[in-house]
Parts: structure tokens; sequence; C-alpha cells
């Protein structure tokens, strides 16, 4: 921001430009100084320094996460994988070495992620290109907290796990070496070059791309890309993706690549696969599998997760910001402005219409897919006396039964700050409870609301006790 101004009657320029976040601590030490030689033209300083402060805090979010209060690469985290390079460490647990996928059954079996939820890309868009192709994908696996990528031959297992606190943390663990106690690295910024942009909400976080991909793997990016989420369209899914599963009518970009040098697309021949053995040798992978339903969950909850980190984030970094202007103004050290309350407010709610799967993309026939992962997925969900969970699929017109994210009841949600966890739930109880009936809720019918409302209470003690203090 390019601001002037002047002072002491005119006779000096104050001119300020690109003002950013860690002008803060100096501008502290200038204030002092200002209170103690020269009190009469403080109140002119401060003024401009409000107008200077209104476009930093705006432009926070995007580039402080480097910076406390966040102070991304350096902060201790405590993630599941975090844990087990630990206990590793530690000589705790020992992990098996395979001669064909390295250590990759063996961490899969300790971070409990299920193996029936592979997922398979074969667009060059990850860090292992070189290993990755139509004829050779690369494999996914997740649970509700952690992300694990494998290549055949590849150098080392991509490991992402989501800390309560910092979001998305990054590592490699060396396949190739079985000599020496496995170690699991964190990264210290390279991943972020990709992993931290509008796609990922402007935080460190996670991604499904859809491209349009040649026959060597490599995206045809003139053509465009999408991230994907639950409100993408059928139709601008999984470019790059191999993907088993019955969808009827509806078609997908996945099993397909871009012929010639047009950027010309055919849907039908990779519709409605269950079989991938005509594409590449599937008995080089733990499952010859790329479940739909697999595909659907990880693209709503890698941008939940992303939701849930920007929330806390922009809370945290508006709650420290807000704290050194009390300093400089003189008010109470806990007082929060006008300007941080509302960022807080907008950050509540965009978790909270990811949160209930606003603008979802509504399916047109029957999804289902080649594995158990559905039936599994759907095994581990808290429930209500009732039976009912969050977790539960509809998958026959939107992805569950109860539009309401099962990350509700993760670690990440849990480690908001109380400033805008209040209001989330806040928020949500309204919309249960048939205050709210804005335009962006208009997909929760009654029923809906009142089952998930009925969910929760029995789910979620936080919630339960704010239900009976409102009622």
């Amino acid at each position: 921001m390019m601001i002037s101004g002047t002072v002491l009657e005119g006779k000096c320029d104050l001119v300020s430009s690109h003002l950013s976040y860690p002008a803060l601590p100096r501008l502290l030490d200038l204030n002092m100084l200002l209170r103690r030689v020269l009190p009469h033209v403080r109140s002119m300083w401060l003024g401009c320094l409000l107008s200077m402060l209104t476009t930093a805090a705006a432009n926070a979010q995007m580039n402080g996460y480097e910076r406390p209060p966040i102070d991304y690469l350096h902060t201790e985290v405590h993630d599941p994988v975090a844990k087990l390079a630990a206990q590793i460490q530690a000589g705790e647990t020992q992990l098996a070495h395979d001669a064909e996928f390295g250590y990759l059954e063996s961490v899969l079996q300790e971070l409990d992620v299920p193996v029936n939820s592979q997922t398979l890309v074969f667009s060059k868009t990850s860090l292992q290109i070189s290993r990755i192709s139509p004829r050779q994908p690369r494999a996914l696996y997740f649970n509700d907290d952690v992300y694990i990528g494998y290549c055949q031959n590849g150098k080392t297992l991509e490991l992402v796990a989501t800390d309560p606190q910092q979001g998305a943390i990054f590592y490699t663990l060396d396949q190739a070496d079985e000599t020496t106690t496995p170690k699991l690295t964190r990264d210290r910024g390279q991943c972020l070059s990709c992993h931290v942009s509008s796609r990922t909400q402007n935080v460190p976080g996670f991604l499904v791309r859809s491209v349009f991909a040649d026959a060597a793997g490599r995206p045809k990016l003139g053509s465009g890309t999408f991230t994907t989420d639950q409100t993408s369209d059928f139709r601008d899914r999984w470019g790059g993706w191999y993907v088993t599963g019955q969808h009827g009518s509806m078609r997908h970009m996945g099993n397909t690549i871009c012929e010639g040098d047009e950027y010309t697309f055919d849907r039908e021949p990779g519709a409605n696969k269950v079989d991938l053995r005509d594409r590449f040798r599937t008995e080089a992978y733990l499952t010859p599998h790329s479940d739909i339903v697999a595909l659907m969950v990880l693209e709503h909850q890698t941008q939940m997760h992303n939701a849930i980190t920007a929330a806390n984030y922009e809370t945290r970094q508006a709650l420290h910001q807000s704290y050194q202007m009390n300093e400089l103004l003189d008010r109470p050290k806990n007082f929060l402005s006008d300007s941080a309350q509302r960022r807080i407010s907008a950050a509540a709610d965009r978790v909270l219409e990811h949160m209930l799967m606003c603008d979802e993309f509504q399916l047109t026939d029957k999804v289902s897919g080649t594995t158990t992962f559905a039936a599994d997925f759907q095994a581990r969900g808290k429930r209500d006396a009732a039976g009912r969970s969050l977790r539960d699929f509809d998958l026959n017109t939107r992805l569950f039964q109860y539009p309401c994210s099962y990350l509700i009841h993760s670690d990440a949600f849990g480690g908001l700050p109380d400033e805008v966890r209040s209001i989330i739930l806040a928020r949500l109880l309204d919309v249960l409870q048939n205050r709210d009936e804005s335009e962006q809720y208009a997909h929760l019918s009654k029923e809906m609301r009142a089952n998930i409302l009925a969910i929760l209470r029995e789910t979620l003690p936080e919630f339960q006790h704010i239900v009976f203090a409102k009622q």
C-alpha cells in the first residue's frame, strides 16, 4: 500500500510503501519513542498507522504462514507421521522393508491407512514425475488425517499429515536404504511451491487436480485444469486419474488420454470401468482398483481440511495482530478489534459452507465402487442411538446421506481456536434448528437438518453442550 502524509505541521514527510506484517515489531518500538519524545504527534501517527495496517492485515493470510504466530516451517508438530517418526527414532517401532513395495505396506499398517483407499493418478503432476505415466501410475492412500503417495521404483514414499494446529505437514521416507533405521524427513519448503496457492485456499494444503493428460501423462495446461471437490461438475473430474466403478449415464475424464495435437477428449471409453488390466500392469500395486467412492471422499476431504486450516491461520493471525495494535493504542490486552472479528467471522462462514457441502454437484445416476472402501469407511463412523452416522453414503443424488462433514469429529476441527470454532458451531446450530434459512443452505431439507442435529447431539459432546444451552 502506498501512502504519504505529513506530521509536525508539514515540516517532516512520512512516506511508507508496501507496509507488511514483519514491520509491526518495529512500529511498536517507534510507538514507544513517540509516546516518550513526541506525544503531541502521536495521534496523527496512529491515524496513518491504522490505515496502513488495514492492508497489511488483509495480506497476512496469503503470505504470513512463515512468520509468527504460525511459523509453519519451524513450529514443532504433533501429527500422526511426526509421532511415528519419533517412535522409530526411539526404537519403539520398526518398519518392515519389502523387496517390491519398500516400506509402503508397513507404513500403511502403522498409520492405520486402508489399502482399499488406493486411488491411481497417471498425470505428471507431483514430485516424482519421471516415475509416473499412464503405464505406471502413482498410487495414493489416505485416512482421515494422513495421505501417502507411492511410485513404482520410486526413491521415496511421500507422506502428508494433518497437524491440528499447522495443517498439512509434508514428509518423505527413503525407499531404497534398508540397512539403516528408516527416517521420516519433514519437508522445509520445497513442497509448498505447489501446495500453497488459491487451489489450497492459500495455506499449506491438499488438492485433487483434473487435467487433460497426453499419452505420456503430461498435462496439456493450455486446455485448462480443474481443482475438484464435491461441488465440481462430474464431467470435469479425474482427468489424469484411473477410476474403477459404476456411475451410469454420467461421464468423467478418468481412464482416458488426449489424442493428437488438439485438446480433444472423448469421455466415453473411460466410463463405467471395473477392470484396469488393459491400461497397465495392475499386479504391480497392492490392489488393482482406483475406487470411485474413495476418489469422491478424497475430493471432499482435501478441501475440507484446507478450509479448517485456513480458519485456524486466519484466526491466529487476526488475534495476534489485534493484540499488537492494543499495545499501540493503549487498549486492554485482550481487546478484539472489529476488523479482527470480521476476519474470524468470514473464516467461520467458509468452513461452514464446506462442512454443509453447499453447492454440491447433484448426482443424476447411482455411483458404486469396486472395493469394500465404502462399507469400511461407513463402519468407522460415530453413530447415534438410531444407528445414523455422518459417514453414511447416499451415492444416488449426493455423496453423503447426511451432508455435514465427518471431519467435524477430527483433531483438526477440534484444534481450531475457540474464537472461531464457537462461531462455527453456533451458526451450524442456527442452520440445523431452522433459524438460518439462507439460500446457501436451501439444499438442506428440514428432515436432513433434524437428522444431522440428532447425530451431533450424541456424537459431538461440545455440540451437545451448546444445543442444550441454546434451548
